[in-house]
């Protein structure tokens, strides 16, 4: 085995950090969308309240709710989704909604404890916006494909 020469390790270097820069991009992104997918769901339903003061604390209330809501998502969700996977496949997926419903009852504890001032009124309350966000992020991550996922035209 040869040892690889410098321009060969600069490029390495350089290709991941590129990689890197895309994927905190694409984090970024994801945040900003769900978000966006919060603050619709937030302005559909008068059970999920906002009350910020001012547009610029609205926004980043939003930005923080969805952070808090995207790594209940990432921890929280699939220990749920494990433990109910038999009542998953029983209401052939519909019991998901629930889950949801539950990571957005379990964002707006949060959110309270953290005194930010976003809301969620009640179990129905949650499982509506939890029909919302599911929709509104499902459009808005087709605009994000994830680059993983090559295909082949």
């Amino acid at each position: 085995m040869s040892p690889r020469s410098s321009s060969d390790q600069r490029g390495a270097i350089r290709e991941l950090a590129i990689r890197g820069t895309i994927d905190h991009m694409r984090w970024i992104l994801r945040l900003l969308a769900n978000a966006a997918a919060l603050a619709i769901a937030t302005w559909i339903l008068s059970g999920i309240t906002l009350t910020a003061p001012t547009t610029a604390r609205k926004v980043f209330v939003l930005l923080v709710v969805a952070l808090i809501f995207g790594v209940l998502n990432a921890i929280i969700r699939p220990i749920f989704a494990l433990f109910t996977a038999p009542l998953i496949l029983l209401t052939l997926g519909l019991f998901l909604i629930v889950i949801n419903a539950c990571m957005l009852l379990l964002t707006s504890w949060l959110a309270g404890l953290f005194d930010l001032g976003w809301d969620v009124d009640g179990f129905w309350t949650a499982v509506l916006g939890a029909i919302i966000i599911s929709i509104v992020s499902f459009i808005l991550n087709v605009f994000l494909p994830d680059p993983d996922n090559k295909r082949s035209d």
